[in-house]
């Protein structure tokens, strides 16, 4: 992973990336603590709490588009500008409950944009596959460890300085994250056409069978979220105490951050491609020995083979990416992260009904398991047919015609992708 820190653009997109996350979570600790303390209702802190996940998901889709209509490098600094005047308005002491609120979508929505324009980017700076692959896995390990950081240290730091000046050192963070990009990062071009129909990237990936595949394997990832929202009865179930639910939270994203380095360090991007199908059967099938309610012991470590096996949702994102023309790449991000946090919220709510039904979060857990095995087997025999096809030469199926008549995409190499041409 050394190869893509040695980039410099990378490096800046890579840090303002982790800022981004450890800020957003350290905003949701701090908004927890000031919603509860002036109110002292559960509800409206949850209330709140959902608040940062709905923007996100109603904009994501469409305001991910704002990626190829506008130069990246400055949908990236005004989108960081605009967050920190919002996070940094929320710092005012006093401000109105209704105004926390308002501030919090607002700050979501602006946001909206900038995931789609980092991978949309990095991908332009690395146009090499494995090494592009590569730059996923760190941000993807680096994202879990700010994740992590963001949520305990964000608890902290509002014990240490308060509430409006934790908020205050994140907005002043989104500032500082405005410049280093603005100061790093090369300016492009606007990639795509503001004429364009507003999701012709949606409707582009949609008519690609290799696109859909690999948009089914990241909805899997459904599934294997279930024992996430199970925890604290899984935890009952299997007799554990009370300190054992953060050790069952944790083991999962553990798992995935130690599987994304063993495939970074010892697979090339064709060998992992191969491996989608096994990896994604194997997060599943994982799952079903939760059957036996094993103990804590085991279930430890049964959650973090599965978060280990399900780090091929790393090749899942880089793969599409890659196969998407970069003039459309920015929506396209946005259908593809947006149908994932859509799968991911289902699944939990899922789980917890077949568990309320079965009374069992074990039996729920195993059978999330088995549908996703069965699930995953006609996914993965689909993605060996599409490998096939590109090996071959012959992946230009005619589902995949370009757009307006443009005629079939000319097949991409799998180990040394150039960027793809704009034209689809």
């Amino acid at each position: 992973m050394r190869t893509p820190m040695r980039n410099r653009e990378f490096r800046a997109l890579w840090l303002a990336e982790a800022q981004s996350v450890a800020g957003d979570h350290l905003t949701t600790v701090a908004l927890a603590i000031l919603v509860f303390d002036r109110t002292g209702s559960a509800l409206w802190s949850a209330i709140v709490y959902a608040m940062t996940f709905l923007p996100a998901l109603a904009g994501g889709l469409g305001l991910a588009q704002i990626a190829d209509r506008f130069p990246r490098r400055t949908v990236l600094v005004t989108c960081a500008l605009g967050q920190a005047a919002a996070i940094g308005a929320m710092a005012i002491p006093g401000a109105p409950l209704a105004l926390l609120c308002v501030l919090v979508v607002v700050a979501r929505l602006i946001g909206a944009p900038v995931n789609a324009a980092q991978n949309a980017l990095t991908r332009e700076v690395f146009t090499d596959d494995d090494v592009f692959l590569r730059s996923q896995d760190l941000r993807s390990i680096t994202n879990n460890i700010a994740m992590l950081v963001g949520f305990a240290g964000g608890g902290m730091l509002v014990a240490t300085v308060g509430v409006s000046w934790a908020l205050t050192i994140d907005a002043a963070s989104f500032a500082v994250t405005a410049l280093v990009v603005r100061l790093c990062v090369w300016p492009r071009p606007t990639p795509g056409d503001r004429t364009d129909p507003w999701f012709r990237a949606t409707r582009w990936v949609f008519a690609r069978r290799r696109l859909r595949v690999l948009l089914a394997f990241s909805w899997l990832v459904g599934l294997t979220m279930i024992p996430e929202g199970l925890v604290a009865p899984l935890a009952h179930e299997i007799g554990a105490s009370d300190h054992a639910v953060g050790w069952l939270f944790a083991a999962d994203p553990v798992g995935f951050i130690l599987g994304t380095f063993l495939l970074s360090r010892f697979v090339s991007a064709e060998g992992r491609r191969a491996l989608l199908g096994v990896l994604a059967t194997a997060a599943s099938a994982t799952l079903v020995l939760f059957v036996f309610q094993p103990g804590l012991g085991a279930a430890l470590a049964l959650l973090a083979v599965a978060g280990a096996a399900g780090a091929y949702i790393v090749t899942v994102g880089a793969t599409f990416i890659t196969w998407v023309p970069n003039d459309l790449r920015g929506g396209a991000g946005g259908l593809y992260r947006t149908g994932l946090r859509v799968a991911q919220g289902l699944g939990i709510a899922l789980g917890g009904v077949v568990a309320e039904s079965l009374g069992s979060a074990t039996h729920a857990i195993a059978l999330a398991g088995v549908a996703g095995v069965v699930l995953t087997i006609p996914v993965a025999i689909s993605w060996h047919r599409v490998r096939k096809d590109e090996i071959e030469g012959t992946g230009a199926v005619p589902d995949e015609a370009g757009p307006e008549g443009a005629g079939p995409e000319a097949p991409e190499g799998l180990r040394k992708v150039k960027p793809a041409p704009e034209n689809g």
